[in-house]
């Protein structure tokens, strides 16, 4: 049987691309030094976040997560909120970011009230923008980045649930 030309480029075309779509869709985190990603998404109430602007002046403590509502992450979160008035003394401004819809990232900050933004990132933008790694589901390694007006200035690539705040608070004052 004989193929339609057309189908043919297509297959040899898909041979040669290949390759270029099985490559990683994340890069190495972010060094430290490296400028802050310019990057928008939308937080627990749908409400648009430029992480450009936002994070161009102050302290801003960047966390990743991989599910809203799981063991590590409520861990991770509920350090944060128990220590938010020592991280707001320290001047740090917080932003959560998983793979999460809005709908989750609300429901995880109404019940374990939450005192700062949870960001959804679905299309897992802001997840590759600082080259966090994800596993096969999409969810994100837990690794957080302190970000001093538009630069990184300290990176916890295995990010501790349980002391998240205090080595924030400890790299802010580093």
């Amino acid at each position: 049987m004989k193929k339609h030309p057309l189908f043919l480029a297509f297959a040899a075309l898909s041979l040669v691309a290949a390759p270029l779509f099985a490559a990683p869709l994340f890069a190495e985190p972010l060094e430290v030094g490296a400028d802050a990603p310019k990057v928008q998404t939308v937080d627990q109430k749908g409400h648009p976040v430029d992480l450009a602007k936002e994070l161009a002046t102050g302290l801003t403590l960047v966390y990743f997560y991989p599910k809203a509502d799981t063991p590590g992450c409520t861990k991770q979160a509920c350090n944060l909120r128990d220590a938010f008035e020592d991280v707001k003394k320290a001047g740090i401004k917080v932003f959560g970011v998983s793979a999460d819809t809005p709908e989750d990232q609300l429901a995880f900050a109404e019940k374990f009230q939450i005192p700062f933004a949870l960001l959804a990132d679905k299309k897992g933008e802001v997840i590759a923008a600082f080259g966090v790694p994800t596993n096969d589901k999409g969810f994100s390694s837990r690794q957080s980045f302190l970000i001093k007006d538009g630069k990184v200035i300290w990176r916890d690539l295995k990010a501790t649930p349980t002391t998240q705040a205090q080595d924030a608070i400890a790299a802010a004052k580093g």
